[in-house]
């Protein structure tokens, strides 16, 4: 079968890979001129992504995977604070936890390699359509259109191949506009080096102000010890940031500055809003060209609402139909999953292509259920940081932040021993 894939991310080129090495004949096409050159910072893959990912690429690609990851099950246990660091709550035991946090660069480098020449870069896609004989084609500007016996939009956000199936756009503003940085670790005060921890840590505060602070060590906290496979452009203990405000005019200019200014503006946005000093320190201290501003955009989180199309030999995956805000940490891991479901169904298509209608509604049934999902997760959180955001929620959060703090320290769980060695041997796991 002659597959093209529109769309060189996470979920392209992980289908990409899969469909190449299950033996079918496949492109993908990519706007970008360079792999390395993608928005975002890290990802996180659970045991479900992990596992997808084993089906669509060779046991090497994952083994340097896992030796370019960090393991969560080596950190410290999450935790949650509020504006002015207080201690609100903890995260889960992540002791046994398969789940990694990987460079989102050094991931889409891995699957690029693997999707070799079939990769093509600095192509974008104008179009989607169909021959005179039925058949998928995809459009160019700049060159004559390629015809396939099916085309999987895997374009993200605004994709293009989604809006040619859906008549229309299949997501919208989620309300809220982020913003993202890396910040090395030994840049932090000790105080604040303490304080923050080897965890990944979450604070909100009144008016929508929230600030996510993930912990990556794909070096001291790898999920295979194994350096000589190592592919990670993160090389020591670092944090990456993700402050996140409701989407206003007063919001909106931020997406128009870059570097020392943006970051600027975002510490005066948060001193606005009365963040205590120390707990902005993470921002301060960043290097200013990682500071970066995008808008969370979102699907409906109603299964039936995903995908609104007969299935037929045009279709997509990942956030071109769920698109996920970043707050659940799911999107790329549901994408890849799309695309292992995808392979598995187009597998059992005979040759010559008679159900191929059919593959493609089996597996987009199952995309609407696992979107709905991961949607789910991630609006909890969005639609908590919105309620914040009104006189009654802005007063709730100032008032019951302390005493919540409170009642945290008394509860306090006992901490577990630190482990300080990684995994290591050729079949090891996260």
């Amino acid at each position: 079968m002659r597959v093209v894939v529109v769309g060189g991310g996470i979920g392209g080129l992980a289908l990409g890979a899969g469909l190449r090495r299950s033996g079918h004949e496949v492109v993908v096409f990519d706007r970008d001129t360079d792999v390395a050159a993608t928005g975002g910072y890290h990802i996180t893959l659970d045991e479900r992504a992990q596992s997808a990912l084993r089906r669509l690429v060779a046991p090497e690609v994952v083994r340097r995977l896992l030796a370019s990851g960090s393991a969560l099950r080596l950190r410290d246990r999450d935790l949650f604070w509020d504006y002015r660091g207080r201690v609100l709550g903890h995260g889960l035991d992540l002791s046994g936890s398969a789940s990694i946090d990987v460079d989102r660069i050094t991931l889409r480098t891995l699957l690029a390699e693997a999707v070799g020449a079939d990769l093509h870069l600095g192509r974008a896609v104008s179009g989607v359509g169909v021959d005179d004989r039925g058949m998928p084609r995809v459009l160019f500007a700049d060159a004559p259109p390629v015809t396939a016996d099916l085309v999987v939009g895997a374009d993200g956000t605004h994709s293009v191949v989604a809006r040619h199936l859906a008549a229309g756009p299949t997501n919208r503003p989620a309300g809220i506009i982020g913003f993202s940085g890396r910040t090395s670790r030994a840049d932090l005060t000790a105080a604040e080096q303490h304080r923050l921890g080897t965890r990944s840590s979450m604070a909100i505060g009144p008016r929508g102000a929230a600030l996510y602070v993930g912990f990556l060590d794909p070096v001291g906290n790898a999920a295979l010890d194994a350096p000589e496979l190592s592919a990670s452009i993160t090389t020591g203990p670092t944090y990456i940031w993700g402050a996140m405000f409701p989407e206003s005019a007063r919001t909106d200019f931020l997406r128009d500055l870059h570097g020392t200014a943006l970051r600027t503006a975002l510490l005066d946005r948060f001193r606005d809003h009365r963040w205590a000093g120390h707990t902005l320190e993470v921002i301060a201290r960043t290097d200013p060209g990682s500071v970066a501003a995008f808008r969370f955009n979102a699907a409906s989180t109603r299964a039936a609402d995903l995908a609104p199309w007969a299935a037929g030999r045009i279709t997509a995956l990942g956030d071109a139909v769920h698109a996920t805000p970043p707050t659940a940490g799911m999107g790329a891991g549901a994408a890849i999953q799309d695309a292992a479901d995808l392979l598995a169904q187009l597998d059992t298509v005979p040759d010559g292509g008679a159900t191929v209608t059919d593959a493609i509604g089996r597996y987009e049934a199952q995309m609407r259920r696992r979107g709905g999902e991961v949607l789910s997760a991630a609006m909890s959180t969005v639609r908590l940081i919105l309620a914040t955001n009104t006189p009654l929620g802005a007063l709730a959060t100032a008032a019951l932040c302390p005493v919540v703090a409170a009642a945290t320290r008394l509860r306090r769980p006992p901490s577990r021993p630190v482990r300080a060695m990684s995994v290591s041997g050729p079949d090891a796991t996260p």
